[in-house]
């Protein structure tokens, strides 16, 4: 707060008004009584004159020539008078008079023009006399520096329109005027000063300053009752600051509760990125482990399952007892079963870890679920299954021909293996703007919610045998959920227990295609 000033002359705007309207009147006085001085000696010369000419009239010249120089004497306004020719030029026309004397030619008179100057430098400066009378009246002299009644008002006028505590302030730190809600806030009134109501305000709190520069200064409140106010101090000129003071509790809590998201946030963000790369080690790790597996183990496979053949042709002579060819046969199959399945799990590795590609070529979906109805249709007699097809849909899509028949074919084998006799499974293929729909559904046993979840993770279907006859690793929707979102497409499922189940697979259309279609 700057310090206070024990003396001090100061002029307000009325003051101003008042001094440049006095100045103006005495200055137009002294010309008035400039022009008003020498008409009035003009006029009286002219009366003189007149005078002077009626007496000299019938007189001879060296008569009227006493006459007239010794006018001086009998009338003191004239200092000088003689008689001249007609044609003589005029003299200065604000100290003279010319009147006419016949038959003497022009009488011309003149009067004394420093008596006549100096009436009108003593009326001039009695009126700046009093204009200066007039200043120093209005240059109040006091100890303290409140603006008069005027500057009060506005500062009044002010404070009433903004909607926020306000109080103005004296250089000196005295209070000019607050509003409302500044003086319900601290209960104060006229006699208070800046320290007082600085003091008040801190009360049992602390502030913080948020921003100063050029005169402005910015600072939080926060109080004991944990309301907090932004003070915002601004100067008005002469000294005079003004403070602005609002409650922002309110956003104050909201901005501290959006800072503890946003950290909340930040921080769940790395732990999802730390579990991310986590998942991820994990994922290429499993990946590693089931391609390095199934390779290591399909070479032993291979060599058990050609050395069963060779024992059941009886190669190198008879094994003996007719038993044996079935223990040969059981290891052969079982070899055999192992290696598909361990081929799978390979193929499954590959697709989700992109190191098998699909090809890309125009497909047919009618002619895909033509070959796959012709696959399974002899399945589906023999299981006394009812195995339908739809209508076409005529839609072509880029994929990898043999990949698409595979995905089909998985969910069309798990749909027969899980549908009793006198079941129905249809194949059906529907053709949008955008993409197309394969459906396959069935009537068999459903799935639960709990067993439908399960099924987005491998290994879900069987019982974790790989010699149970029919059942294979579980890996069939696993493999068929790859070829479809390699292919942009998306697989879902719906079932319900007793009712049966439906897998729907969407697949995107060609460019080409949906510009036709739109």
């Amino acid at each position: 707060m700057p310090s206070t000033q024990p003396f001090r002359i100061s002029f307000s705007p009325i003051t101003i008004a008042v001094v440049l309207t006095a100045l103006t009147a005495a200055t137009l006085f002294v010309v008035y009584d400039t022009v008003r001085t020498f008409d009035d000696a003009r006029h009286e010369l002219s009366i003189v004159g007149h005078v002077l000419a009626s007496e000299i009239e019938g007189m001879a010249p060296e008569a009227a020539s006493a006459v007239v120089n010794a006018s001086s004497q009998r009338f003191p306004v004239v200092a000088r008078a003689s008689l001249l020719a007609p044609s003589t030029a005029p003299g200065n026309a604000l100290t003279s008079q010319w009147i006419p004397a016949t038959p003497h030619g022009v009488l011309s008179l003149e009067t004394e023009q420093t008596r006549a100057w100096s009436g009108i430098g003593q009326r001039g400066a009695a009126a700046f006399g009093l204009v200066g009378l007039i200043v120093l009246l209005a240059a109040r002299r006091r100890r303290n520096d409140m603006p008069d009644m005027v500057q009060r008002h506005n500062y009044r006028t002010l404070a009433a329109a903004i909607p926020m505590g306000v109080a103005c302030w004296t250089k000196s730190g005295k209070l000019i005027v607050c509003n409302e809600q500044y003086r319900s806030r601290l209960d104060i009134g006229l006699g208070t000063s800046y320290p007082d109501a600085v003091k008040r305000l801190t009360m049992g709190g602390y502030i913080k300053l948020v921003n100063e520069d050029d005169g402005n200064k910015v600072v939080e409140l926060h109080r004991e009752d944990g309301s907090c106010l932004l003070i915002d101090e601004r100067p008005l000129g002469d000294g005079a600051i003004m403070t602005l003071i609002s409650d922002v509790t309110e956003a104050r809590k909201t901005d501290t509760m959006l800072h503890a998201i946003r950290q909340e946030q930040r921080l769940l963000a790395r732990r999802y990125h730390e579990e991310k790369l986590k998942a991820e080690a994990a994922s290429r790790s499993k990946t590693n482990f089931l391609a390095h597996l199934s390779h290591d183990i399909r070479t032993p496979l291979n060599h058990i399952i050609g050395f069963a053949e060779l024992m059941r042709h009886q190669t190198y002579g008879p094994l003996g007892d007719a038993r044996y060819a079935d223990y040969v046969q059981s290891i052969k199959s079982s070899g055999e079963h192992l290696l598909a399945s361990f081929a799978t799990i390979l193929d499954l590795v590959e697709l989700e870890s992109g190191q098998k590609p699909l090809r890309s070529e125009p497909v047919s979906i009618d002619d895909l679920l033509d070959a796959t109805m012709q696959r399974f249709q002899a399945q589906a007699s023999r299981a006394g299954v009812l195995f339908m097809l739809g209508e076409p849909c005529a839609a072509v899509v880029n994929g990898d021909r043999l990949g698409l028949s595979r995905m089909v074919a998985n969910i069309v084998e798990n749909a027969l293996r899980f549908t009793p006799s006198g079941g129905k499974v249809a194949l059906n293929a529907f053709a949008a703007r955008d993409g197309v729909v394969i459906e396959i559904t069935d009537t068999g046993m459903g799935m639960g919610e709990e067993r439908l979840a399960s099924l987005s993770q491998p290994f879900a279907l069987g019982d974790s045998t790989f010699t149970r006859e029919g059942i294979g690793p579980g890996l069939g929707i696993s493999i068929s959920r790859a070829i479809a979102e390699l292919s942009g497409g998306n697989l879902a499922i719906d079932s319900s227990p007793s009712l049966g189940t439906t897998v729907a697979i969407s697949l995107p259309l060609p460019a080409s295609e949906t510009m036709k279609a739109a």
